[in-house]
């Protein structure tokens, strides 16, 4: 993402070393234990975590409209698509199968070639009042909310 984005070479260089070359110990009992790298790159409340996940989410961004573009996300009158603050990210779309499936995929896409998971635990769907209770039934199965 940085590279399409257009940063030098020398700071993507810098910020992958910040981000993989982190490591940790655990102080047990007054004992600091070996150090050990972790599975992910930032930790929550690593201060490199805000800039990075804009870095991030522009491609997120990117791939929605993309696929505004093509018709795959629509709501009808609709301009805005998505909002992202901080580390929360607001979806907009049509509460179809078909909507929330291409709404879907896109999330998969973006998990796949990120890296980042989507916690749909953590997830809320809000529905217009006009919704049907067995179309907001199929919805949240397809995103398991």
């Amino acid at each position: 993402m940085m590279q399409k984005m257009v940063f030098c070479d020398g700071w993507i260089t810098l910020i992958m070393k910040c981000v993989s070359t982190v490591t940790y110990s655990v102080v047990l009992n007054g004992v600091q234990g070996k150090e050990f790298k972790p599975s992910g790159g930032l930790r929550q409340g690593d201060p490199l975590s805000p800039y990075l996940f804009i870095i991030c989410t522009q491609g997120f961004s990117d791939l929605i409209t993309r696929a505004k573009s093509a018709a795959k996300i629509e709501r009808s009158n609709l301009a805005i698509t998505h909002l992202f603050f901080v580390d929360d990210s607001i979806l907009f779309g049509e509460a179809t199968e078909e909507g929330a499936r291409a709404i879907k995929t896109v999330v998969t896409y973006y998990e796949n070639v990120s890296g980042l998971v989507v916690n749909f635990d953590k997830s809320l769907i809000y529905f217009n009042k006009n919704t049907s209770f067995s179309n907001r039934e199929r919805v949240g199965r397809i995103f398991g909310v």
